[in-house]
């Protein structure tokens, strides 16, 4: 990540023409703004973890069942949109709650998994003895 934050103009033409990400100016740009500004998280909280798990949902805020219903009404969520807008607040873009939700799932702070797939279970057992980190 600190190597990100020492990318300047240059370096963002060179991605421009990598044809290996997506070459979108505003979304490069923003991936090293959001770098400087997780290193200013990581002073605060301690690490990146320890700030991005404080957003865990409270299990009473999850669905009672995890179907193919449910999951249609999970774009975003309270938590996700928390998540969002404190990031905007740090000064952190291409954040929005959609986008948050999706790394929630994709760091396991939700587990989307459906009832009936074989994961399910060992993810929930993995949370269960998952030590959140704390600031």
């Amino acid at each position: 990540m600190k190597e990100l934050t020492g990318f300047g103009a240059e370096k963002v033409e060179e991605l421009l023409l990598n044809k290996g990400i997506i070459r979108h100016r505003k979304k490069i740009e923003s991936t090293l703004n959001n770098a400087h500004k997780a290193l200013k998280i990581i002073e605060e909280f301690g690490s990146l973890a320890a700030y991005f798990w404080s957003f865990e949902p409270h299990k009473e805020s999850r669905p009672a069942v995890v179907d193919h219903v449910a999951l249609r009404k999970l774009t975003k969520t309270p938590a996700s949109i928390r998540l969002s807008k404190d990031l905007k607040k740090r000064g952190w873009s291409f954040v929005g709650p959609t986008t948050a939700y999706a790394f929630m799932q994709a760091m396991g702070l939700v587990n989307d998994h459906i009832e009936g797939c074989y994961i399910r279970p060992e993810i929930e057992a993995a949370r269960k003895v998952f030590v959140r980190p704390t600031p």
